[in-house]
């Protein structure tokens, strides 16, 4: 597909804002490639090799989103987005030609936030990193405005204080808990209906997630970091209860203060 067919794509999915992407991945074929539909889709890019580029390019630039390739050739991609995750909340889409299921598990357990499979679709790669990015920029735009308290959509359960306008989790001795987007998205659809039985398809659905993730433990794992992070015994789970069969539902009262 040459230049102005990828222009053509970008314009028929609309305008965007030019958010800069940085790309991490070894093969430098792929990488003119990606850098090309990022920026006919609207987007500033760079691509870098490896962590070392990463790390410096995130130092002296302002970057919306990071794409890691799984397998690169000196390094793990996951020990990347592992290392990325612990020093910043930025987005991350893993890179992968591999359809394993234990690889896409471990990656959303390093709080990856999205797959996406090579050979990838340029339209739904584009579709993925905008989606992300619209999550990312509510929740930032929601922490930046100066808002009346009052007016904010809060709601307590257990001893945690979920703020739905400000997407913050807050335990009551005033501890902030950190969830990624896709974590939040799944406690916000529980907290909707307490106590209501929801299904793996109904889940993955409410929070948006592919049609793709349909096949792995997207929804499992996204339970299992919930679990970790709000549950005071997480292999006993008393707030967020598994219905053998069923599904999973929130089996703590919810009170909106």
């Amino acid at each position: 597909m040459d230049r102005e067919q990828h222009r053509q794509e970008a314009l028929a999915l609309g305008a965007v804002a030019r958010h800069e992407i940085l790309v991490v991945d070894d093969d430098e074929a792929l990488c003119e490639v990606l850098v090309e539909v990022l920026e006919v889709a609207g987007f500033a890019a760079r691509a870098v090799p490896d962590g070392r580029g990463m790390l410096s390019a995130l130092a002296h630039g302002a970057y919306s989103l990071v794409l890691i390739d799984l397998r690169l050739r000196q390094e793990d991609g996951m020990e990347l987005a592992r290392a990325l995750r612990q020093r910043s909340r930025i987005p991350i889409i893993m890179l992968t030609g591999k359809g394993n299921d234990t690889d896409r598990v471990l990656g959303l357990e390093t709080a990856v936030d999205d797959f996406v499979m090579k050979p990838f679709d340029n339209r739904e790669l584009v579709a993925r990193i905008r989606a992300l990015l619209r999550r990312s920029s509510e929740t930032g735009n929601a922490r930046s405005l100066r808002m009346d308290p009052v007016s904010h959509e809060r709601y307590r359960f257990a001893n945690w204080i979920c703020n739905l306008t400000a997407r913050k989790l807050t335990h009551v001795d005033g501890t902030e808990c950190e969830l990624t987007y896709g974590e939040f998205a799944l406690l916000e659809v529980l907290l909707s209906s307490p106590n209501r039985v929801f299904s793996r398809e109904q889940l993955m659905s409410k929070t948006r997630r592919s049609e793709a993730d349909s096949i792995d433990r997207t929804i499992d794992v996204l339970i299992l970091r919930l679990r970790r992070k709000i549950e005071v015994n997480p292999t006993k789970p008393e707030i967020i209860r598994t219905e053998r069969g069923s599904g999973y539902r929130l089996a703590a009262e919810v009170v909106r203060c």
